[in-house]
């Protein structure tokens, strides 16, 4: 496995040491922290959906999580005690399976069919922490004028 070392990068910048911490994750997953598969799609403009392949699991043996910024996906299979198998090639581990969101993000709503689980996901911006536009006050003084304070002088008439 490579690694990067980035902690140089951390003196020149400010507010990005989550960031950082997501990359470093990201090269320490290994492919077995890639299954099930599944796919993060875009389906609008702040409207996001994960597609994750969960044949053989039910809606109850999954979980869905959503803490702060963080979605948690777990499965665990209920294997019937009085089943038993001559062969058994469908997989049916359990699984956990985590993403990291973006701020402002939450699941709007989920569903299992064919096997595919769906997870929708919307990005709402409270007002207050979108960007606005501030307009610009003060003196209509022109380009290039010298805007130091000036002494004023003040005289008095001689006394004869």
């Amino acid at each position: 496995m490579k690694f990067t070392n980035v902690s140089p990068l951390y003196s020149m910048t400010v507010g990005f040491d989550r960031l950082f911490d997501l990359l470093a994750q990201a090269e320490r997953t290994e492919a077995a922290a890639s299954w099930p598969p599944y796919d993060i799609e875009r389906s609008g403009d702040d409207r996001y959906r994960i597609t994750m392949a969960v044949a053989g699991f039910s809606a109850d043996e999954i979980e869905l999580i959503q803490h702060d910024a963080q979605l948690v996906v777990t499965g665990q299979r209920k294997d019937a005690e009085d089943r038993q198998f001559l062969h058994r090639g469908i997989a049916g581990r359990s699984f956990r399976q985590s993403f990291n969101l973006a701020d402002h993000v939450r699941v709007t709503g989920a569903s299992l069919e064919n096997g595919l689980l769906t997870v929708d996901l919307v990005r709402e911006v409270p007002e207050a922490l979108k960007p606005r536009r501030i307009a610009i006050g003060g003196s209509t003084a022109m380009s290039g004028q010298d805007n130091a304070p000036t002494a004023q002088i003040e005289r008095h008439p001689r006394a004869a």
